[in-house]
């Protein structure tokens, strides 16, 4: 049996299919070589040999000369080091093929950085942002920069869009802290600069020292405050909650008092006069502000169990149990509403109820002081 002589065409495409097939395995051996040198460099890097990685990745540029990631990889490798114009024309390789290659553009700022090339640095990291998905530390180290060359707003603003995105993140909230501390005493001096005896210096730092719990020295200034402008509204409601902060309850609720004289339906500070007077005892008395706090302030668990406190002495134990369980849905670890709560119980003849609630108490007790000791021995440490 004869076989037919194959046409060249078939010919042709049979040497076409064996070509393409030859490429394939081709590539995919390369880039199983590639992928191989990648493992070991990157094992190289976990171990501190940054030099050996460097090697690693400089011999697969030699086996796939443009590949960006190995350039990438060689770049960030190079930065490490410390290599900050090597890892630069590394970086700017990869760009010259690709101007948004993922996360190059923050590794070349974060290079320039470290030449201490600012104007460089802020642009690469602002070209980043524009990316389809920028490094996440790209904002935090703008802001950075921006401090760096005194734009302060701007790295204010780009922290502030930082924790946006990540609400949590202890750098960025650290140095926002700083960035508005440091303005704020700029601030003051000047301020000071042009009249260290002014109502504004006066009630800033009286606002400093209540902030610091620097209570005594709070007063004084807000006092001296006054007797520059005796008409200045929402001073004595200051001065009251130092005193009140002091325990010092006679002189706080006579400041509450011509507070409330300005404002009288001013939440906070119907609040502060029914609490003194419940410390007072004075139950019949703390009623009024507390209903009125309560239309301003409805979701305040303190407001709640200060109502329980005064329907509870008042024999009103149905308004009292009502109180103290909206305190608790408004605060669930708070400790002291289930400890009035109980003693209603008792009242109610609910004794499971009232074990319960004393249970409770016991509990979140215990768990608040040791919160306590742990802020109190971090405070000793510092």
């Amino acid at each position: 049996m004869e076989f037919p002589v194959p046409s060249r065409f078939f010919v042709e495409r049979s040497r076409l299919v064996a070509f393409v097939l030859l490429a394939c395995g081709s590539l995919a051996g390369a880039q199983s070589s590639i992928d191989s040198l990648f493992i070991q460099a990157r094992s190289q890097e976990k171990a501190g040999n940054y030099a050996g990685a460097e090697q690693t990745y400089q011999q697969a540029l030699v086996s796939a000369p443009g590949n960006l990631e190995a350039l990438k990889r060689l770049g960030i490798v190079q930065q490490t080091e410390l290599k900050f114009s090597e890892s630069i024309q590394s970086f700017q390789r990869v760009l010259q093929k690709d101007p948004k290659y993922p996360q190059v553009n923050f590794f070349l700022g974060v290079s320039h950085y470290g030449q201490n090339e600012i104007p460089q640095a802020i642009e690469s990291l602002k070209t980043e942002l524009t990316t389809a998905q920028p490094h996440p530390r790209t904002r935090f180290y703008l802001a950075t920069l921006f401090e760096a060359s005194g734009q302060v707003d701007d790295a204010i603003l780009q922290l502030n869009q930082s924790l946006a995105d990540k609400p949590d993140d202890p750098d960025a909230l650290y140095h926002l802290a700083r960035l508005h501390k440091g303005a704020s005493f700029q601030a003051m001096e000047r301020l000071k600069n042009l009249d260290p005896d002014s109502f504004q210096v006066h009630l800033l730092l009286g606002e400093l020292y209540s902030d610091e719990g620097r209570n005594p020295d709070a007063i004084r200034q807000y006092a001296a405050a006054l007797q520059k402008r005796p008409n200045a509204q929402g001073i004595h409601f200051s001065i009251a909650v130092a005193y009140w902060s002091q325990h010092q309850y006679e002189p706080a609720e006579k400041e509450f008092h011509t507070a409330l004289q300005e404002n009288p339906s001013d939440g906070m500070t119907n609040l502060y006069m029914g609490d003194i007077a419940v410390k007072d005892g004075r139950f019949a008395e703390a009623l009024p502000y507390l209903e009125n706090a309560q239309r301003v302030l409805p979701g305040l668990s303190q407001v709640h169990l200060l109502l329980g406190q005064c329907y509870q002495e008042q024999n009103e134990i149905e308004k009292a149990k009502s109180e103290l369980i909206s305190a608790i849905a408004a605060d669930p670890f708070a400790a002291q509403p289930h400890f009035f709560l109980a003693q209603v119980y008792r009242k109610l003849n609910d004794q499971v109820a009232s074990a319960s609630e004393a249970a409770k108490f016991e509990e979140l007790s215990r768990a608040e002081k040791e919160k306590a000791q742990l802020r109190n021995g971090m405070g000793s440490d510092k």
